[in-house]
């Protein structure tokens, strides 16, 4: 080979990492917030993905996604939103209250992308729910405003309980709210309402202790990503305990819960990833209205049920969209 040639070609060889490195530089970068630990929000994420790729967004390929995870400390969520505007992402995708609330404090013009179960008018995200204006829009599944209905569910399960435990995370800005309509709701029919408050993972195991304690009838769990992302151990333990459960979603009732009532977190995690990628291609985030949830599903675990002795009745397995079996 030619000394020339030789030059060339090694001159080519040398630029084609250099080359890939300035083509992933170029990609337009999407920030995801999340206040709990990435093995526990699997679904959102892969539903957050397929709402991308609806609209032609592959991540590694033409987006890339920059994660920061508070691993169940939501004091670290402002610093790591920070930290994303930072690095001067295109994007910043927000779950949970917190979460967003943390990447509106850090920045006016990055545009925020939420994803949340509680009413973004009341949290002060958003003007409204058909123009939220400003630099911020997104999904909500309004998980707040459905504990009444699940407390109804519990009671119709378990007609003979008049104590019913709630289990909420007092540091999610939603707590006070849901108390509130929890209360209203077990008045009406009833029912007398013991708070446990669980925030960390000590704490967690002193609520569920304390639920027993009390001989609660049953446990409603609220939305809460803490909580919510440890579905497996409070199902685990109200199986040891003989304790109907309620929790917000299908994942949470599959992992042994009794049953759960909510919008389908996979689904709402797609629309905001189709959102984000409607904003990489230009549209704002203050004229998209935020999406609501195309259906809640209520999702009967009848394995559970048959452990704990239970018999469901027939009215609600009708009124299910889902019976695992």
């Amino acid at each position: 080979m030619r000394r020339r040639e030789f030059t060339v070609l090694l001159g080519g060889v040398a630029a084609w990492p250099l080359a890939a490195r300035a083509q992933q530089a170029a990609l337009p970068v999407v920030g995801f917030l999340h206040p709990d630990l990435a093995d526990a929000v699997g679904v959102q994420v892969a539903g957050f993905k397929e709402g991308l790729a609806e609209t032609g967004y592959v991540d590694g390929s033409n987006v890339a996604i920059e994660y920061r995870w508070g691993s169940g400390q939501y004091d670290r969520l402002p610093a790591l939103a920070a930290e994303l505007v930072r690095q001067r992402v295109t994007v910043i995708t927000a779950l949970t209250p917190s979460g967003a609330l943390a990447a509106k404090q850090a920045t006016t013009s990055i545009p925020i992308v939420f994803l949340l179960g509680s009413d973004p008018v009341k949290l002060g995200l958003v003007e409204s729910l058909n123009r939220p204006g400003g630099n911020i829009t997104g999904a909500t599944f309004l998980n707040n405003v459905l504990d009444a209905k699940r407390l109804d569910l519990l009671h119709r399960l378990v007609p003979g309980a008049k104590l019913i435990a709630m289990l909420l995370n007092p540091k999610n800005p939603n707590a006070e709210s849901e108390t509130k309509d929890t209360q209203a709701a077990a008045q009406t029919l009833g029912l007398e309402i013991v708070l446990e408050q669980a925030s960390n993972e000590q704490s967690l195991d002193d609520s569920i202790a304390d639920v027993v304690a009390r001989h609660a009838g049953a446990l409603l769990i609220a939305g809460d990503a803490f909580i919510n992302n440890r579905a497996d151990r409070i199902a685990q333990a109200a199986m040891r305990n003989a304790l109907p459960t309620c929790f917000i979603n299908r994942e949470t009732a599959a992992l042994g819960g009794l049953m759960s009532y909510g919008a389908d977190l996979r689904d709402s995690a797609r629309q905001a990833g189709n959102y984000v990628a409607r904003i990489l291609k230009g549209e704002k985030p203050g004229d998209l209205p935020v999406q609501a949830p195309n259906k809640y599903e209520l999702v009967i675990n009848l394995r559970t049920a048959k452990a704990l002795g239970f018999d469901v009745p027939s009215q609600l397995l009708g009124r299910a969209d889902e019976v695992i079996e």
